[in-house]
C-alpha cells in the first residue's frame, strides 16, 4: 500500500511540476501576436527607408532645379539688358 501511495505521490508532483512549466509558455496566439507586432516594425521599417532612398535624390533635383532657374532668370536678365 505505500509503494501505491508512492507512486501516485510521484505521479501527481510530475504532473504538478510539467503544468506549471506549460504555463510560463507563450501560447500559439501570443507567439501569433508577437510575429505581426515584429512583422510590422519591420515593414514600417521597409518601407521607410524606400521613402529615404527616394526623397535624397529628389531633394538634390529640386535644388538643381531651382539653380537652374536662378541661372535662367540671369541670363534673361542680361539679354534684356544688352538689348537696351
Amino acid at each position: 500500500m505505500k509503494k501505491f501511495r508512492r507512486s501516485v505521490s510521484f505521479v501527481v508532483g510530475l504532473l504538478a511540476v510539467v503544468g506549471l512549466i506549460g504555463c510560463t509558455q507563450e501560447t500559439p496566439v501570443e507567439k501569433a501576436r508577437a510575429a505581426a507586432a515584429s512583422g510590422n516594425a519591420a515593414t514600417q521599417a521597409a518601407g521607410q527607408a524606400a521613402v529615404d532612398y527616394a526623397k535624397t535624390p529628389m531633394d538634390k533635383a529640386r535644388q538643381t532645379e531651382g539653380i537652374l532657374e536662378q541661372s535662367a532668370e540671369q541670363r534673361a536678365a542680361e539679354a534684356k539688358k544688352a538689348t537696351e
